[in-house]
């Protein structure tokens, strides 16, 4: 399945209610902090559930009790596509912001 690309407009759109998210070097990314290294790992355990059913699979870095994740649809371009917006989206609804 296509994915539609995001425009400059677009992308700027969807950033701005997607809190904490900020686009860098053609991904979307932000980082997430937790209370120690079990809710990180659940928080991604949970996450992982939803990207397999997406068939679309974040970038992430796991130090403890941060995730710094990286979006970004790569049999698009690669470029940032309404999947990355909806993952965006999920992660943030399991981390409670």
């Amino acid at each position: 399945m296509a994915h539609k690309v995001l425009s400059p407009s677009d992308l700027a759109a969807s950033l701005e209610h997607l809190a904490g998210w900020a686009s860098i070097d053609g991904k979307i990314a932000k980082t997430f902090e937790f209370e120690n290294f079990i809710e990180a790992f659940g928080w991604m355990a949970q996450v992982a559930l939803h990207a397999e059913k997406l068939d679309h699979h974040p970038e992430w870095f796991n130090v403890y009790r941060t995730v710094k994740v990286e979006l970004q649809t790569h049999d698009a371009g690669p470029a940032v596509t309404d999947l990355d917006v909806k993952l965006a989206r999920i992660m943030n609804t399991l981390a409670g912001h």
